[in-house]
């Protein structure tokens, strides 16, 4: 039986709403069989998802998703088999945790000027230990009744450009990907489509991702259509970099987003589990 793979989800380490083992079991009981855990700029629920995925018969897969930095866009790579205790990358992920503290009471600062007090206490509640994400903003905006979906807080708020938007320069692009590849793990672009580049923005990106040591691009993604797919495909191709799929899971609540709910990845692409199998 092949194995179903899926390589991007989210945990309460960053601003998923199930906690690593739950996340693991949940997997499991979708019929995944090589879950990679991604948080954002955190390995903090590595390890607890190991021993879940051990106690599931789970294949495990280390992993990060890291805010990057290119031309003043904001990218993000997904590492995938890394070592999270290479020191490079634990010193990263510890930079990046003051970056977010910091641009979460720059957020928090702007709301309370838009006369919407508290958030900055409900967002480190919300996160715990976990990393303080946008989303946490989100949710407790729509907590407040100031909105009524998660979307609408980044279109009214917290979107490039919107009111309580802060804009943060994060790693350099090249850098993060160095991490990632040094620790011995393999640089995806995340959900390619989502940074709304044009075309030749686009080709830019991937020969200068390219460059840099990235190996993958996400292909396959939680919520592609068969149209997008076959765009991202054909990059993949015309830049020969392998393909990955990732539901890009966060909580059980969305029911358009399920664990190992994804496309199969098209046949003519190399799929990216071939580097690290």
């Amino acid at each position: 039986m092949p194995e179903n793979y899926d390589l991007h989800c989210h945990s309460t380490a960053s601003d998923g709403a199930l906690s690593p083992t739950a996340l693991v079991q949940r997997a499991h009981e979708q019929g995944v069989t090589a879950l990679a855990l991604t948080d954002h700029d955190t390995v903090a629920g590595l390890d607890e998802a190991r021993l879940a995925a051990t106690a599931a018969g789970i294949h495990l897969i280390p992993g990060i998703e890291l805010s990057t930095s290119w031309q003043n866009k904001c990218l993000h790579i997904v590492g995938l088999g890394i070592d999270p205790d290479y020191p490079p990358l634990r010193e990263a992920t510890q930079n990046l945790q003051i970056m977010r503290m910091e641009r979460a009471e720059k957020i928090a600062d702007k709301l309370e000027k838009k006369r919407i007090p508290g958030a900055l206490e409900a967002v480190k509640k919300a996160a715990g230990e976990g990393m303080i994400t946008r989303s946490h903003f989100a949710d407790f905006l729509l907590s407040q009744f100031h909105v009524s979906t998660q979307q609408e807080a980044f279109d009214r708020y917290l979107g490039a450009g919107k009111s309580a938007f802060v804009a943060t320069t994060w790693s350099d692009m090249a850098l993060a990907i160095n991490w990632i590849t040094e620790s011995g793990g393999v640089a995806v672009l995340a959900h390619p489509l989502r940074y709304n580049l044009t075309a030749s923005w686009m080709k830019r990106l991937l020969a200068a991702f390219k460059e840099a040591g990235g190996l993958g691009i996400e292909v396959v993604t939680g919520r592609y259509n068969s149209d997008e797919i076959k765009t991202v495909a054909a990059y993949a191709t015309r830049f020969e970099l392998t393909g990955s799929v990732g539901s890009d899971f966060h909580n059980p609540s969305n029911q358009w987003i399920e664990l190992g709910r994804l496309a199969p990845l098209p046949e003519n692409i190399k799929p990216v589990w071939e580097l690290f199998n």
